[in-house]
């Protein structure tokens, strides 16, 4: 089991760069067709200051921290037992092509199921852009099968 005793436990900030180049990218391998993901003007006429960041994808832009699941294993997870949860976004903020983002992680909650046959960890991740607004909340869920 995932000891309890890790709630509330600060993880590593790290910062990331919102590109066009991914944000396009992005758009087309997840199918979105609205121009204002991959069209700049499309993006300022509707009110944007750059193209705008799809719903999900800043989950993937704070996974490229240097050794993203390290914190795993710190609190006694094996990645060859997890899966992944659930996850939610929050936007306080439009972020857009051009932000630079901090990403401060902290774990939220353990909680146990199945007479503790499985581990449930929750992340939550408060994200602001280079001015220090907080323009996001993600939260994720992990799944261990314990031994």
């Amino acid at each position: 089991m995932i000891h309890k005793q890790h709630i509330g436990r600060v993880l590593p900030t790290s910062q990331a760069d919102v590109e066009k180049g991914r944000l396009r990218f992005f758009a087309k391998a997840t199918g979105e067709t609205d121009p204002i993901y991959t069209d700049e003007a499309a993006a300022r006429a509707a009110g944007y200051a750059s193209l705008p960041v799809p719903p999900t994808f800043l989950f993937g832009l704070e996974m490229e921290k240097p050794d993203p699941f390290g914190w795993m294993g710190d609190i006694g997870m094996d990645l060859a037992r997890i899966l992944h949860g659930e996850q939610s976004f929050t936007y306080h903020q439009p972020v857009c092509a051009g932000d630079t983002l901090t990403f401060e992680s902290r774990i939220e909650d353990i909680y146990d199921k199945k007479n503790g046959a499985l581990s449930f960890v929750v992340k939550a991740v408060k994200v602001t852009d280079q001015r220090g607004v907080h323009v996001a909340d993600l939260r994720s869920s992990i799944a261990h099968r314990n031994t």
